[in-house]
């Protein structure tokens, strides 16, 4: 119809009209990537319920560790995933983290190093530590996996407001370790094997991720889960 109604227009008319129909298909094109940007794994996690965790409080840092090859596997196993997502409950106790915080240092902030993960990356992640002394440290996808599948845990650090530079912790993210343990922290310091500074890092971040309702792992600082293990196989689903 519009090929039409340009036919019988004069060649001014016809200037200004494919303008307005370049708009329009610029206008056309701008909405689908809008509407289609998000990635596969992304769009499939929101259709289960789960948020972006920046929807719900965009002041939270986002460097999703999985997406890089600088983790435990050594690979990128988010090839398509750039957001952290959440249950919607867990990413209002997270926002309520970043909120108590701000309070005690406006120059800091969360930075989330992973939230949801699918269970096929946790299968991932499982072949990789598979008869090692490493498999503590990763949940067995045939046992129901961790509460990452379930988008009810994060990997969560501190970092500077404004550069996003992390704190110190004592150990780098995702140290399978004895080192990135929370349990003997003073012992760590007296043995010289982290300063008191990220002992005191360490406290800060559990101090306000606690306060929020999420739970400390004891065997890496930077995990916390929102519920149990058992709370959420009965009472919620995984992401696949």
């Amino acid at each position: 119809m519009f090929n039409v109604f340009l036919y019988f227009c004069t060649e001014n008319d016809q200037t200004t009209i494919m303008s307005i129909k370049y708009y329009i298909i610029s206008i056309s094109c701008l909405a689908s990537v809008v509407c289609f940007g998000q990635s596969k794994t992304a769009q499939r996690m929101a259709e289960q319920g789960l948020v972006d965790i920046l929807s719900v409080d965009s002041t939270i840092q986002v460097s999703l560790m999985y997406s890089r090859a600088d983790n435990f596997t050594g690979k990128v196993l988010y090839t398509d995933l750039r957001e952290a997502y959440l249950h919607p409950k867990a990413a209002a106790a997270l926002a309520k983290a970043q909120k108590a915080l701000k309070k005690l240092r406006p120059d800091l902030s969360l930075k989330v190093y992973d939230a949801t993960r699918p269970m096929s990356v946790q299968q991932k992640m499982w072949n990789t530590v598979a008869g090692t002394d490493k498999s503590i440290y990763v949940s067995n996808p045939r046992n129901g996996g961790g509460m990452h599948n379930y988008g009810l845990a994060v990997d969560v650090t501190l970092c500077d407001i404004v550069t996003g530079d992390t704190l110190d912790m004592g150990t780098k993210v995702d140290f399978l370790g004895s080192y990135a343990h929370i349990t003997d922290e003073a012992g760590l310091v007296a043995r010289h094997i982290i300063n008191p500074k990220a002992k005191t890092n360490r406290e800060l971040l559990r101090k306000v991720m606690t306060e929020a309702g999420f739970k400390a792992l004891k065997t890496e600082w930077w995990h916390f889960n929102l519920v149990s293990r058992s709370e959420a196989k009965a009472h919620y689903k995984a992401v696949y």
